[in-house]
């Protein structure tokens, strides 16, 4: 196996036990039911100034970051095995589906595939539409209105 090859796949494996680390606290703190399940599959990992607000860019940011970590053999596209090795349990991906990301059906996800699509978790709670998930709006606290299908275009 060459240096690059080891580098990259110790990269990957330090990411996911770095996020099942994550999944494991949270479980363990009594987070609530599935819908707490979309912080603790990983969103301190993309929530990158660790602020607790969640924003589009930092999700695409975390897209970016895991896109070219899972890309092992640089070809600006992940294979099956590629995608496979980022859907370990207790990740983001823990359930994720290959022909989700992978729009255009040829068998391969480009960047722009993978990286372009929305967080659900955003979509979900960005009580405003401003593409930013606080914590008064995790807790329903917010006075913000939800709007339909406001985030569609800034993913």
């Amino acid at each position: 196996m060459s240096t690059t090859k080891l580098i990259s796949a110790t990269s990957i494996a330090a990411a996911m036990v770095v996020t099942t680390v994550c999944y494991a606290w949270a479980q363990s703190s009594g987070a609530p039911g599935p819908r707490a399940r979309d912080i603790t599959y990983g969103a301190d990992l993309w929530d990158s100034n660790h602020d607790g607000i969640y924003t589009c860019d930092e999700w695409k940011s975390y897209l970016d970051r895991t896109f070219k970590l899972a890309d092992t053999n640089r070809d600006g596209h992940l294979d099956k095995t590629e995608f496979g090795a980022i859907r370990k349990p207790g990740t983001v991906f823990a359930d994720a589906d290959f022909g989700y990301f992978d729009e255009n059906q040829d068998g391969k996800i480009a960047r722009d595939e993978f990286v372009g699509k929305p967080n659900e978790f955003i979509l979900r709670n960005d009580k405003n539409g401003d593409c930013r998930v606080t914590p008064e709006e995790m807790m329903g606290t917010s006075d913000a209105q939800k709007m339909p299908n406001r985030h569609d275009k800034r993913f």
